[in-house]
């Protein structure tokens, strides 16, 4: 069980910070609640005040629901809950309140890393590590900026120069073009490649290092499409040697093994326990009534991204190659997957005819469809009745009893269920369904090659390096390797490499929160409109995407303008 430094003081330091940022004057302190003056002594306040920054990542709306945003790019799906319906539709405004939580999250994130950098030199501590910390809050502030400026574009920007307690009620900066702040974060990052370590000891495993700043500096410089420098960024992590690929994709994601590896590269740390409940809700949105806590599955795959996984030998899938008249008709959609219950749903009557044909189907695709996904008639290790239980889930509009071995989806949908960060049984020690411990990536190694590949072949005459990076992510999985003779695996064009990339990092990536980055940064964006949502019986449809140029950016929080006349909103809103 994963129980570090950094852990041990969140829930005091949470309470120390959320206790700052409510109290306009740090001057004078509550009697029940320490200042800023009476608080920065030691090193282990330091320490205390730096794991209140990290803390805030936890927030719902900072990074705690960053597994759903995949809902945003076309991976994910949902209803309710973090699946971000409201914005596929296209039905939110600038008063909706995961719009505004968003902007408010990543503010507080941004104000304890600043108070942490007011107060720092006041502390009693080696001067050499003191500079360290610094670059620790300035890439932690960087990490939330970047994150508004993915939802907003230019946003107001305040430093540690700026004393919340003192001027809360003039904080009336205008916004900054986009460009501005990423500059501003593109220092912080450079600050915190100086200064920070490559790696820190197990005891204070999930800090940020000099690497998670370099992934992040390459990240935000591809995004600004200068290829050249991110391509250097991302070439100095694959050549400093300390990051691989972990050799299992299933347990990857998995408490204590892949997801501490050395293909992490920043993560959100979570954890569970007796006494220790900091993690994301994962589980709660992700998981099933048969997983711990009795979950929602808000958040569920999309067809239209399940299929567009390979079969085995690189091949694009075909349901017609599966089942004749699939795509044509949703009568057979319903007899290939809809099962008969006993009376009292306990049990199975009769399964689908084509049960044991879409077994085989799935265990001829590419390996990480099955390790992502709760397939049909497939199991899941879930929880009932205070025990581990074994599960199957099978398809049918229906709720079940507890202490059923049957596996359905909540709410009578019929929908792809997410395997990857829902936990088994109690795994990691989880406590309840809020609270996941399963390390979150926000950066990991196959990103880095997947973002490097896309440099290479926006640069030029690098179309071979970049397919060579692509087929390591590939090899791990034994998928079979782009350029290997097969008429099907071919990609000669840059058109043809980026169609590659563009795959890979869909089913690579699956659940991680990629998706809504990659088609803004590719421009693609709005090829999502009009695509509909079913289920896959095809008996309901769940909604109808709509996307337009506008949805690009989220409009300015309504209130912020209302409180600031100095911001302008965004184009469209």
């Amino acid at each position: 069980m994963k129980k570090y430094k950094l852990f041990s003081v969140l829930a005091t330091a949470a309470a120390f910070t959320f206790s700052m940022s409510s109290c306009y004057d740090l001057e004078t302190a509550p009697a029940d609640k320490p200042s800023a003056a009476t608080f920065f002594k030691t090193q282990a306040h330091a320490d205390q005040a730096m794991a209140a920054v990290y803390s805030a990542m936890h927030l719902d709306h900072a990074f705690g629901f960053e597994f759903a945003l995949d809902c945003l790019g076309g991976i994910s799906m949902g209803y309710d809950g973090p699946s971000f319906q409201t914005f596929s539709t296209g039905n939110y405004t600038g008063t909706t309140g995961y719009l505004t939580n968003k902007w408010s999250h990543n503010y507080e994130g941004i104000t304890r890393a600043n108070n942490f950098l007011q107060n720092i030199d006041g502390v009693e501590m080696d001067e050499a590590l003191k500079e360290q910390y610094k670059a620790e809050a300035r890439f932690m502030r960087g990490l939330f900026y970047w994150n508004l400026t993915r939802f907003f574009g230019g946003v107001p920007y305040y430093d540690e120069s700026l004393n919340v307690g003192k001027d809360f009620n003039n904080m009336m900066n205008p916004r900054e073009t986009e460009d501005a702040v990423k500059a501003k974060v593109l220092a912080d990052m450079e600050a915190a490649i100086s200064s920070l370590p490559d790696a820190w000891d197990k005891a204070n495993y999930g800090r940020a290092t000099k690497w998670s700043a370099l992934a992040f500096k390459g990240k935000i410089l591809l995004h600004q499409k200068k290829y050249s420098e991110a391509a250097t960024c991302f070439e100095s992590i694959v050549n400093s040697g300390k990051f691989a690929l972990y050799s299992d994709y299933a347990k990857l994601f998995k408490p204590g093994t892949g997801d501490e590896s050395s293909e992490m590269i920043f993560t959100v740390q979570n954890i569970g326990g007796v006494g220790m409940n900091f993690g994301m809700p994962m589980c709660f949105y992700m998981g099933t009534r048969s997983s711990y806590g009795s979950c929602w599955n808000n958040v569920m795959a999309s067809n239209t991204f399940v299929e567009s996984y390979e079969w085995k030998d690189g091949k694009p899938f075909d349901w017609e190659e599966v089942i004749p008249g699939f795509t044509t008709s949703n009568d057979v959609k319903k007899a290939t997957f809809r099962a008969v219950l006993e009376t009292g749903n306990k049990a199975v009557k009769e399964y689908p005819a084509a049960k044991e044909t879409l077994l085989e189907m799935y265990e001829n695709r590419d390996p990480r469809m099955a390790a992502s996904l709760i397939l049909p008639y497939t199991e899941y290790l879930g929880w009932d009745g205070g025990k581990a239980f074994l599960k199957e889930y099978v398809v049918i509009p229906t709720q079940v009893p507890t202490g059923s071995k049957l596996l359905v989806v909540n709410g009578g949908k019929e929908q792809y269920l997410w395997r990857k960060f829902v936990p088994e049984a109690d795994e990691g020690g989880i406590n309840n369904r809020a609270d996941t411990p399963i390390n979150f990536p926000l950066v990991r190694y196959a990103d880095v090659l997947l973002m490097l590949a896309e440099c290479y072949n926006e640069m030029g005459g690098k179309l071979n390096d970049a397919v060579a990076l692509i087929n390591q992510v590939r090899a791990r999985v034994d998928m079979p390797a782009i350029n290997n003779g097969d008429a099907w695996m071919a990609a000669t064009t840059k058109d043809e490499v980026f169609a590659r990339i563009k795959h890979e990092r869909a089913v690579e990536l699956a659940a991680e929160g990629h998706s809504w980055d990659d088609m803004r940064r590719w421009g693609l964006f709005e090829t999502l409109d009009g695509r509909e949502e079913w289920s896959i019986t095809g008996q309901k449809r769940e909604y109808t995407r709509k996307v337009t140029s506008r949805d690009y950016y989220w409009p300015i929080p309504t209130a912020e303008i209302e409180k600031n006349t100095e911001l302008t909103q965004n184009p469209g809103w």
